[in-house]
């Protein structure tokens, strides 16, 4: 029986606002010891304006020096009333313990999402615990630059993990983890966990609205968004019970290279039929295109070409290649494959198996 996972402390519950908080321009006051009189004038107009301006959807509850931008920057806000949203909450605690239980060998204790995670030293612990390879990084680092520099390698090898190509546009970026933007540190968090399959249930379909405040023109605007952090899951993006492949994999790597061999002599009798053979299962399946044509030819139908890449070059079009297979295999009467598409795409050799070996069982006496 496998050992229980060490449990590190909870993190500690929300302080407590005051019973009178101020009101947004009160707030205001707060910058004299910063700035002088003037400056401060010209701040709370710029804001006053943003903020009241025709069609403003809600007042906001961020002191003006947040919105010290420049000239076409933006800033993301979140809506105080969807921080203060119950499934929202349940997101963050959940990754937080999730990270807290991953890290509790190393003494590391995670208490709030971003002020903890912006500059990369415990997301650098994380990936490499959940990776078990050792990220090529400073262990410490005190300067701003330091740390987005740390952050840029951090997050190079979380892309890398997840599959993302380096010139896709991703939920998260040095600048806005950095920045303590909240919803990408937490839009990262979650694609890491759905990858690893954490053992931990992740609230579906949580989102938030969004204030992207930008000055343009010298002028404070604002538009709010809604931004969608989770989903709904078929999968639950969790840990699966333990399976026949488990065993193999931990016990009898041996009878692993038998099953290999067998499923590789399965899919050459029927690829061979149109010219192309496997060698590395992992490798060669994992774009969905082999798998899309081995249906077709286990079911003997023409799969139109132009309802999935036959070359594929990112990562989400490999995605819809694998998802388009396993449609085509709940159409013939085979159960929903346990793994993810993401899974395949990723060369995780387990879920191919997995999936081959379902082909397997029912075409094995196929001429």
């Amino acid at each position: 029986m496998a050992a229980p996972r060490p449990k590190s402390p909870g993190p500690r519950g929300p302080s407590k606002k005051d019973d009178k908080e101020e009101s947004f321009w009160e707030k205001i006051g707060t910058l004299g010891r910063k700035k002088g009189i003037k400056k401060v004038q010209e701040v709370q107009e710029e804001g006053k304006h943003a903020i009241d301006s025709p069609g403003s959807p809600t007042a906001i509850d961020h002191p003006p020096e947040e919105y010290e931008l420049g000239e076409n920057e933006e800033r993301a806000i979140i809506e105080t009333k969807s921080m203060e949203n119950a499934k929202f909450k349940e997101l963050v605690m959940v990754l937080i313990e999730w990270i807290n239980d991953e890290l509790a060998a190393q003494r590391i204790i995670v208490k709030f999402i971003d002020e903890d995670l912006y500059d990369g030293q415990i997301l650098q612990k994380l990936l490499e615990k959940l990776t078990g390879e050792k990220l090529d990084v400073p262990e410490v680092t005190q300067s701003e630059e330091g740390q987005k520099q740390k952050l840029r390698i951090v997050l190079a090898a979380a892309n890398r993990v997840l599959g993302l190509p380096r010139w896709s546009a991703q939920k998260w970026s040095v600048e806005s983890v950095h920045s303590k933007n909240i919803v990408s540190i937490l839009h990262l968090l979650v694609a890491l966990a759905r990858l690893f399959r954490a053992p931990v249930r992740l609230p579906e379909n949580v989102a938030v609205s969004v204030i992207i405040v930008q000055k343009k023109d010298g002028t404070l605007t604002h538009r709010t968004v809604t931004e969608e952090i989770t989903s709904t899951y078929d999968d639950l993006g969790m840990l699966c019970e333990k399976d026949a492949f488990d065993t193999l994999f931990d016990h009898a790597p041996d009878k692993l290279d038998v099953v290999k061999r067998s499923l590789i002599t399965f899919v050459n009798k029927h690829l061979n039929k149109i010219n192309l053979d496997v060698s590395e299962l992992e490798t060669q399946f994992h774009d969905g295109v082999y798998l899309t044509l081995l249906m077709g030819l286990l079911e003997g139908f023409f799969v139109p070409l132009y309802d999935f890449y036959l070359t594929p070059q990112d990562f989400d079009q490999k995605v819809h290649n694998v998802t388009f297979a396993f449609e085509l295999m709940q159409d013939t009467g085979l159960a929903k494959p346990k793994a993810r598409p993401e899974d395949i795409v990723n060369l995780d050799l387990k879920s191919t198996l997995r999936v081959l070996y379902n082909l397997f069982t029912k075409y094995k006496s196929m001429s």
